[in-house]
């Protein structure tokens, strides 16, 4: 420790200790200035290489360290303060610096946590942006509790009973709340099963839910609607309920009925059989998925056949583009047949003839 009646014995006592607790705290400022410099001279050199594990680790140090570098000397000036005042208050310097030191361990590790997941969100081919979430989550928050019991043994509480009040606390919680706990359980389920990711678009025939996922918490969901009104649904409700998730579709059916005249019935195996091949031939259409065109049923006004295939496309409004153009062709086919499309009709047949009076 720095003493200056060593450096200057005729000094006054009194003011003494005063210019070592000044000459400490502008060591510290110096300390921390320099330890600042340092750090973001090395962050630039390292800013350029292949990797961003670097990165994220200074920048995760650079402000815990300072802090760091300020509670070590504070901690020394309440030394010199204590030892020429005797002061009660400064007897708990030690435990300050030592739950700073801690906190700011903690606080370390979060920002690698946190620049981690942004790095693993970012690089999507290694891992989705739902899963390094919920693994960002979970180590935050072992982190948190790991910290606050070790920060409860160096205050002088013991962890071991801290943990038995947990568990009977655990057991009051739980009961007070069970809601909360399901939404937390489900949202977990949701992480670990991943039915489905922030962007998917889903819907529910149990529930009124559909519209793509925006954000998964801990307690809810929230779902942006296609009037773009968000939607926040508790998890505990995704483990009771039929999601279904078409953002995962490998292909859209198209599954349509067509209906001829009557007088057209004997055209049939030749439309049939060209619109087969238009659908073969088709840019857009899923070939080696299931592909039926066959004569279903006389109808009361037609004679229908329907068309069951695939398209190659997922995407909802290029869907209905491939279908309206696959749809317009099998229309010029009826038509090149010389048959046409049926609408509604209805016959009269009158048994007898209806004799007029016109008397």
């Amino acid at each position: 420790m720095f003493d200056l009646q060593k450096w200057l014995p005729g000094a006054n006592p009194e003011l003494a200790w005063m210019v070592e607790v000044f000459v400490i705290v502008l060591a510290t400022l110096l300390v921390g200035f320099v330890a600042r410099r340092l750090l973001r001279k090395v962050a630039a050199r390292v800013s350029d290489t292949r990797t961003r594990w670097d990165d994220i680790v200074l920048n995760a140090m650079e402000r815990p360290i300072t802090w760091v570098i300020w509670l070590e000397g504070l901690d020394i000036a309440a030394d010199v303060i204590y030892a020429r005042t005797q002061s009660a208050i400064f007897t708990y310097s030690n435990s300050v610096r030592d739950v700073g030191i801690l906190l700011c361990l903690t606080w370390f590790v979060l920002g690698i946590i946190r620049g981690a997941e942004e790095e693993f969100t970012r690089r999507s081919d290694q891992i989705d942006k739902t899963t390094a979430q919920a693994i960002g989550k979970l180590l935050r928050l072992a982190v948190i509790i790991t910290a606050g019991l070790v920060i409860l043994q160096t205050l002088g509480y013991s962890i071991s009973g801290v943990l038995a009040m947990g568990g009977v606390g655990g057991i009051a919680v739980g009961f007070a709340a069970k809601d909360l706990l399901a939404n937390f359980f489900g949202g977990l389920i949701i992480y670990l099963d991943r039915p489905f990711a922030v962007g998917d678009w889903i819907r529910s025939p149990d529930r009124k839910i559909e519209g793509t996922v925006e954000h998964i918490g801990w307690r809810m969901t929230m779902i942006r609607n296609f009037q773009s009104q968000p939607m926040y649904v508790p998890n505990s409700v995704f483990t009771n309920v039929i999601v279904e998730n078409p953002s995962r579709m490998s292909n859209r059916r198209i599954y349509e009925t067509i209906g001829l005249r009557y007088s057209d019935l004997t055209s049939m195996d030749q439309i049939v059989a060209d619109v087969v091949a238009m659908l073969e031939n088709h840019p857009e259409i899923e070939a080696e998925k299931t592909m039926i065109v066959n004569f279903n049923e006389f109808s009361d006004s037609s004679v229908d056949f329907f068309v069951y295939c695939f398209t190659k496309t997922t995407q909802w409004v290029k869907f209905h583009e491939v279908k309206q153009n696959v749809m317009l062709r099998i229309a010029e086919i009826v038509k090149a047949n010389n048959a046409e499309i049926a609408f509604p009709t209805s016959t009269i047949h009158f048994a007898e003839a209806i004799a007029i009076d016109n008397s």
